[in-house]
């Protein structure tokens, strides 16, 4: 595949796939600041059935996506898949799936301006909106990245298992804690959940299915 090849490919696989998840995202994001910024009913419950053990217990779980860790995480992964595997595929994959993520969340965020729900934050809110949850986009990135990468040669159901339950629990829990801890409605962390897994299947197809296809075609 030649230089423009290359620019063509990732043009159509990544660029304009991104563009279309920001414009799904800003698009939806106007019309529920628009329509549904009432929607608090699950956050006021949540609010006021809070609990000491709960609030520890969704401070833990909100801390899995946290941006530094996220960022920490994504670096010692992608330089462990590059010593194990000895190529940068599956890093590179990983890097583009967390980072695709990012940049519509960052492209999006600020340009919806959707106001946090109206009740007592535990967590001191960051400077983007609420929608869409970029914690719920993050941790799908990268947990459900890394469960890719690890069982793409696991032939064992079991073992596949044991990677991916906790691999998709862990956006669930990271999804119901910012809820619950009042950072986010429920329909930001749904989208969130269904951007990070937009990018997580859109990094694959353009890097882990092609570098495969390539590889057998040379084999």
């Amino acid at each position: 595949m030649t230089g423009p090849d290359h620019v063509k490919y990732y043009a159509l696989t990544l660029l304009c796939p991104m563009f279309l998840m920001a414009g799904l995202t800003y698009g939806l994001g106007e019309a529920l600041f628009a329509r549904l910024a009432g929607g608090a009913e699950l956050n006021r419950a949540l609010a006021a059935g809070r609990t000491p053990l709960w609030n520890d217990l969704t401070d833990v779980a909100s801390s899995l996506s946290d941006t530094p860790y996220i960022v920490a995480l994504t670096a010692l992964a992608a330089g462990a898949f590059r010593f194990v595997y000895r190529r940068w595929r599956e890093s590179i994959f990983l890097v583009t799936a967390v980072w695709s993520q990012s940049l519509v969340f960052l492209a999006t965020t600020g340009a919806v301006g959707r106001r946090r729900p109206p009740v007592p934050h535990l967590d001191e809110a960051p400077p983007t909106s609420s929608f869409p949850s970029g914690h719920g986009s993050a941790a799908v990135a990268f947990y459900c990245g890394v469960a890719l990468v690890l069982t793409a040669r696991v032939r064992s159901r079991a073992l596949r298992v044991a990677i991916w339950v906790p691999a998709a629990a862990v956006p669930a829990a990271v999804a119901f804690a910012r809820v619950y801890r009042g950072m986010h409605f429920l329909t930001d962390v749904i989208w969130g959940l269904l951007l990070g897994t937009a990018c997580v299947v859109m990094a694959a197809r353009a890097i882990l299915r092609r570098r495969a296809s390539e590889a057998a075609g040379t084999g």
